[in-house]
This record gives structure tokens, sequence and C-alpha cells, in this order.
């Protein structure tokens, strides 16, 4: 059985964890297998959007693999280069949606907080196992849970291994949607379908000099030229955006 499952349907992607008699945990064979799916992903101009699953009822995924744990491949960072863990960070340039349910932990947390909307079933527990299990090592979980979650919250799981579910994660900002676990697909698409209606290349270089900003104080971030935004400009989609607000009617984007 495939560690990972890449289905295309179009211009969506979707990434489906599928180790799921050990909670979709990460060893190196999935960790090399995610890093071809986001090469693929964004090499691949017809994709706009990439989805991300566990496989199973139990959980998205428990963290790294202890028995096996992911090395990094070519010097890419865990998760196939999203984390920035362990190796070179490799961000995904096409918006990415993180679906998750059950338990999600560790290494899995790391990776749901890597996408840029993130859904949550209603039976989702996150958690930072590493204080009570007695385990750490690169544990740059912790760095994003700080950013991302309130100070005290963010501490009580880091430190006390607090679980956090879904309806407080959803309270917090940490998720942008929850729903029951039979709605999740309903949810995903009607996400899927708010991306597709925006100018993907718009959508990617906005992501990258919003991230790529997050390095710098504003006032550089402001000066900064960002590279997807500049190429955007000779575009046929930049065309196609003046061409529609000409004639009063939705543009239709090629994503070129």
């Amino acid at each position: 059985m495939a560690s990972i499952e890449l289905d295309i349907r179009g211009s969506v992607a979707e990434v489906r964890l599928n180790r799921p008699l050990v909670l979709n945990a990460i060893n190196a064979e999935m960790d090399r297998a995610l890093a071809q799916a986001w090469a693929r992903i964004d090499g691949d101009t017809d994709i706009r959007v990439a989805i991300l699953t566990g496989a199973g009822d139990r959980a998205f995924c428990a963290g790294a693999d202890i028995s096996e744990p992911p090395s990094g491949q070519d010097g890419l960072s865990f998760g196939g280069g999203l984390t920035g863990i362990g190796g070179r960070l490799v961000p995904l340039q096409k918006p990415l949606i993180a679906v998750v349910h059950g338990r999600v932990l560790g290494l899995g947390f790391e990776l749901a907080m890597c996408a840029d909307i993130l859904v949550a079933a209603d039976d989702t527990q996150f958690r930072l196992p590493e204080a009570r299990a007695g385990f750490i090592n690169h544990c740059g979980v912790v760095h994003r849970a700080i950013r991302q979650l309130p100070h005290h919250v963010a501490l009580a799981m880091i430190i006390a291994s607090e679980p956090l579910d879904a309806a407080r994660a959803l309270q917090l900002g940490l998720v942008n949607e929850t729903a029951a676990v039979a709605d999740l697909a309903v949810v995903t698409d009607r996400w899927v379908q708010k991306i597709l209606a925006c100018a993907p290349m718009v959508a990617q270089g906005a992501k990258q000099a919003a991230l790529l900003g997050l390095e710098f104080g504003l006032e550089a971030a402001l000066d900064r030229r960002y590279p997807l935004i500049d190429a955007y400009a000779v575009t046929d989609d930049c065309k196609e955006a003046a061409s529609a607000w000409r004639e009063r009617r939705s543009p239709e984007w090629r994503g070129r």
C-alpha cells in the first residue's frame, strides 16, 4: 500500500496520508512521497489548489513514526519540505487546504499549520505530545504554535501537552471552519471553489509576499519586490483581468 495517495482531478490535487493502521504517522517513505507530490503539484500549471487529508477515521496524522522517523529527503525539511524542520524549507506555491480529523499530533499538527486554509472535523484533537511522552528533537512545531495561537494556550500545549479541540481552535482562529465528519467533503469543496474563482497567479504571488514578508519588519517588507508578483504583470491572466473589468464580465483564468 502506498504511503500517500495523490489524486488529481482537473485543477485540484488531493494528497492523502495513507498509513491508517499507524494513524498516518510519517516515516521516511511517506516523507519522500510527500516531497515528490509537492514538486509535482507546484510544477503543473494546470493544478491550482491542493488538499491535504488523512486516511482512516481515527487520525489525520499522529506525527513522526518513532520506529522509523523521517530524516529529510535530499536536504529537504520534514513533510516533504513544507515544515522547515531538519532541512531546507520549500513552501508550496499553490494554495493548500488541510482537512483534518481525529488526532492531529506533533509533526501532523505542524503539517496542518503549514496549510493556508485549515478545516477541522468536530472530532479533531490537536496536541503536542512531546512533553508527556518524553521525546523531543527538532520540535519545530512549537515555533508555529506560539505564533499561530495565543501565548498561554500555546505554552499549555507545549509544556503540559494540553489538547485543543476543534471548537476551541475555531474560537482562537487556528482553523477557518469546523464541520461534522460527514460534511467535510462539502465544506472543503466550498473552499476549493472560492480559491478557483480567484486569479491563480495572483493568489500564489500574494501568498509568497505575505509569507516572505513575515521574515522582515513592516517597512522592509513593504519595500521588497516579490518575484511572483513581478512576473504576473506580463501574463495572459493579467491581460484578462483588465479585459474583464472593461467588458463588465467575469474573468476566465488560465493560470498563464
